[in-house]
């Protein structure tokens, strides 16, 4: 493992602190890490060369508006291929929130998400993708035969 000196201005650090407390890290090093992790893996997200990712879409919108859930049913069944699952959940007699899990090719999903979250009537719409490595199908070992599945590891 590498080591690098960070300079900061005191006031910066003593934010940096605060946050790294207030999220319960152990060290700088280990808040560090995941803040890099998340910018680069936010670029890479952007990236139209980006490969695979599984990601989570969460929005919240009004489900009495019938043309805006027909429409969101329709995107979602448009890219089938992309949605793992969705859960829907009714926060109230009019709200309800959807969390979709998608495993995809990254521009694809990023396309997705952003047609899902761009419709007239979604509040709070947000991505948040992993990059990975997807493998082929495989099978169980020993010859035993399951239903083919796909291996995802994460790349960072």
């Amino acid at each position: 493992m590498d080591r690098f000196t960070v300079s900061l201005d005191e006031e910066l650090l003593a934010q940096f602190d605060d946050y790294i407390r207030r999220r319960g890290y152990g060290n700088r090093s280990e808040a560090v890490r995941d803040l890099l992790r998340r910018t680069l893996e936010g670029e890479r997200l952007a990236d139209e060369d980006a490969g695979d990712c599984v990601a989570c879409l969460s929005y919240v919108f009004n489900h009495h508006e019938r043309e805006l859930a027909r429409r969101l049913t329709e995107h979602q069944h448009a890219h089938h291929d992309l949605t793992v699952s969705t859960m829907h959940v009714h926060l109230d007699h009019e709200t309800c929130m959807e969390v979709a899990i998608l495993q995809g090719p990254t521009p694809d999903i990023r396309r997705f998400a952003d047609s899902v979250i761009s419709e007239t009537g979604v509040r709070h719409g947000a991505l948040s993708a992993v990059p990975v490595d997807m493998a082929g199908h495989h099978h169980h070992p020993g010859g035993h035969h399951h239903h083919p599945h796909t291996h995802v590891r994460p790349k960072t």
